[in-house]
């Protein structure tokens, strides 16, 4: 039966892809030839594409008058980059059963992909009820004992309890209220549901409004938004990816169950290739779509290149972030066999807890206070700007509070005077400034200074890398070194030119390849260059959000005796 291609994708499930589509109707039924992000393509009648992919390419907004599209409003269009930061309101269309939510609603490992509905009825399961309106968090889908189900979870009188939710259970489940803020493009990635629009809330004015801006000024309402979907689709008469706009006027037909799926090339994105045995490696693959950016080596991974993907393997990355304080902080990821050297900067410490955090065995830490403190307790130290310390342990401490002692946390230092040292007893809870000063002069390679010195810790490039073309790092004010990571990496070579190798990541590189059946001329790959990753600020937070998901945030530091 045929549809719309609009319609098509709306009742799609991801899980299903690929599917095969045949053009039944349309615009561009008679062949027409249109350009699509730099894409000349052709659909004709009964012509045969195959549908590996889609996403939200951008956005319809109308504005929103009680849940309703307002009589007075037209349809704007907005890109998924817009500014502003948004409110969802909940849906007010119930579910009938889990695996709608679980077919029409993003559930992931990400915050953005935890939904929260709440049941009109009790649900009674084996060990467990979860009670009407109660909260109930989705964490992920999978086969728990042959049947595909929901991992949930409910919060109740502080104590989380743990359940899964079969995708066959029925009811009438409602969205949740959600309190967080969101870009549009979280919005559209995680918070739009399958064949369904969403309501917004402007959570916050725009800074700038300007004649080109499509929405009226001073405007803090609601938005009605519906997803336009762009298909990534492959065509048997192309080597390329093709992207196509959902809302295109073109009718299509799924011919998936008559049709030979493996007549059309395989895309392969780099998650793909990673997942195959160590042993099926080198291979040979041309590039059906290569990775935006200019600096190397995503600018040699053109479309219709031909690469030798030798090896995968996990490899260690310095997480490291430009010492600056303005939006324009830059985020590397460093690899171990980067070849400049660095020397030591001073840390900043805002707390005598943060002192702590950053004490070592190895050296003493050497501070210089530039913030006055006045203890209220005469047994513990009253600190003046230009005081300097060497921060010695932790250990608890009596003082007089109403009259009673009382046992209180604090940091033993020296204090350094001109020709000697005292003792003193700091407050942990006690909010002051202090400066490292660094009495280390010796130059480090990255390994060496990984080793020596706990993380976090700033650094300046003292001898810059003279393998690298352009050492971004040595231009760098200075740097703190956040945390050392391990990541997913290929290690590829040019197939025509096979003179130096590239370690490109898996998990934040888009990219896709097909497979060809072609020999490696050697095995052995060429000397690999060192590369130096600058990644988005998004990407830093996924990066550090990933890294700690398995560690327990430090303690708030002590507050100050009431």
């Amino acid at each position: 039966m045929a549809s719309t291609l609009q319609k098509f994708i709306h009742s799609l499930d991801l899980r299903a892809l690929p599917r095969v589509l045949q053009i039944q109707s349309g615009i561009y039924c008679q062949g027409s030839v249109y350009e699509m992000f730099g894409n000349e393509c052709s659909l004709s009648t009964e012509e045969v594409i195959k549908v590996i992919g889609f996403k939200i390419n951008k956005l319809i907004a109308s504005i929103c008058e009680n849940n309703e599209v307002s009589q007075f409003s037209d349809k704007v269009e907005l890109p998924l980059n817009f500014p502003g930061f948004y409110k969802i309101v909940a849906d007010k269309t119930p579910y009938v059963s889990i695996e709608e939510i679980a077919r029409k609603v993003s559930i992931g490992p990400t915050r953005f992909g935890h939904p929260c509905f709440y049941s009109t009825k009790d649900i009674k399961l084996a060990n467990f009820t979860v009670k009407h309106d109660e909260q109930i968090t989705f964490n992920s889908v999978e086969e728990v004992h042959g049947t595909m189900a929901v991992n949930c979870v409910v919060v109740r009188n502080n104590q989380s309890h743990f359940f899964t939710l079969p995708l066959s259970q029925e009811g009438e489940f409602y969205e949740c209220e959600d309190d967080q803020i969101y870009t549009l493009k979280e919005i559209a990635e995680w918070k739009i549901p399958k064949c369904r629009n969403r309501i917004v809330k402007l959570s916050n004015t725009l800074h700038m409004w300007d004649s080109s801006n499509p929405l009226p000024e001073n405007f803090d309402g609601c938005l009605i938004l519906m997803p336009v979907y762009e298909v990534q689709a492959v065509m048997k008469s192309r080597k390329d990816i093709v992207h196509i706009l959902s809302d295109l006027d073109v009718e299509v037909k799924d011919v998936t169950d008559c049709y030979d799926t493996s007549s059309f090339l395989q895309p392969l994105s780099l998650e793909d290739i990673f997942e195959r045995t160590s042993k099926e490696f080198p291979m040979v693959a041309e590039i059906m779509e290569g990775p935006s950016g200019s600096q190397k080596p995503y600018n040699l991974l053109s479309t219709g290149k031909e690469i030798v993907i030798y090896k995968k393997y996990q490899a260690a990355r310095v997480l490291a972030s430009e010492m600056r304080s303005d939006p324009s902080k830059r985020h590397y990821l460093i690899p171990m066999s980067y070849k400049g050297k660095f020397k030591r900067r001073p840390r900043e410490f805002p707390t005598a807890y943060d002192l702590k955090i950053a004490r070592s065995e190895k050296e003493h830490l050497h501070v210089v206070a530039t913030k006055a403190f006045t203890s209220p307790h005469k047994e513990l130290f009253s600190v003046s700007v230009g005081d300097q310390f060497l921060v010695q342990q932790c250990q608890t401490s009596e003082v007089i509070y109403e009259g009673r002692e009382k046992l209180i946390d604090v940091l033993a230092c020296e204090q350094i005077l001109s020709d000697s040292y005292k003792r003193v007893l700091l407050p942990m809870y006690m909010e002051g400034g202090f400066v490292e000063v660094i009495h280390d002069k010796k130059q480090y390679h990255l390994s060496e200074i990984c080793q020596e010195i706990n993380f976090p810790f700033n650094v300046k490039v003292s001898v810059r890398d003279l393998s690298i073309e352009k050492d971004v790092l040595a231009a760098a004010p200075g740097l703190q070194f956040e945390e050392e990571i391990t990541d997913s990496y290929l290690l590829i070579s040019s197939a025509s030119s096979p003179v130096e190798s590239w370690e490109i990541p898996v998990y934040r590189l888009d990219m896709l390849v097909h497979l060809l059946s072609k020999d490696v001329q050697t095995v052995v790959p060429p000397v690999t260059k060192t590369t130096v990753e600058e990644v988005s600020e998004e990407e830093y937070y996924m990066l550090r959000r990933y890294e700690n998901l398995t560690l327990h945030p430090p303690p708030r530091p002590p507050k100050k005796p009431t």
